[in-house]
């Protein structure tokens, strides 16, 4: 029974073979994803070998159900992987230029960054997304809070922190325009008055 004035929600329809199959696949795909990210280099050898590993992965060490409830929206990803690429250039061109640099001891700090859409899935792919870039390590992830903790190279002060938040919730937002739901969407997006009176 549902409390006074309180809307029930919408009735979960069942996962049958098809639902699990797909979400099997969309993990799969993934794995392939990062074993490619992981070895730098796009070629037949590497896509047979993440095909392999990600099927042991997931024969072998079945991971908690992740149902997939979003849209995939090809333009919102191909946005994603642009910036993704550009960011990714930028962070080691940066790492690049500390390691080469004389005399040049960078501070690190620890930060706890919490996502705005509470899944297993999205938490997943902002930790991958945001752990490929160089200068960023993910060393905990907190799963009942959806919470990141991120070791961040070269920090000079609060504002480089707020700035590494902000561009972690950043690559959760992307990630969510490209696969989430619309109601995951809305949680990531800044609300239209906010955005008026902000300017």
């Amino acid at each position: 029974m549902t409390e006074a004035g309180a809307a029930p929600g919408p009735p979960t329809p069942p996962r049958g073979r098809f639902g699990r199959w797909r979400d099997q696949a969309l993990a799969l795909g993934w794995l392939v994803v990062v074993w490619i990210l992981l070895w730098g280099d796009v070629n037949v050898g590497n896509l047979i070998g993440g095909l392999l590993v990600g099927s042991a992965v997931l024969l072998f060490f079945p991971l908690p159900a992740v149902s997939f409830g979003g849209r995939l929206r090809p333009g919102a990803l191909l946005a994603f992987a642009c910036r993704f690429v550009v960011e990714l250039v930028s962070a080691s061109l940066h790492v690049a230029r500390i390691a080469v640099q004389p005399g040049y001891r960078p501070r690190g700090a620890i930060i706890a960054v919490t996502l705005r859409v509470p899944t297993d899935l999205n938490l997943a792919l902002t930790a991958e997304a945001v752990s490929l870039v160089p200068g960023t390590l993910i060393i905990e992830v907190d799963r009942d809070t959806s919470t990141l903790y991120l070791h961040v190279l070269d920090t000079h002060g609060p504002a480089d922190l707020a700035l590494s938040r902000e561009r972690t919730l950043d690559v959760e937002r992307r990630i969510v325009r490209a696969v989430g739901s619309a109601a995951e969407l809305r949680r990531v997006e800044p609300d239209p008055a906010e955005k008026g009176n902000s300017q």
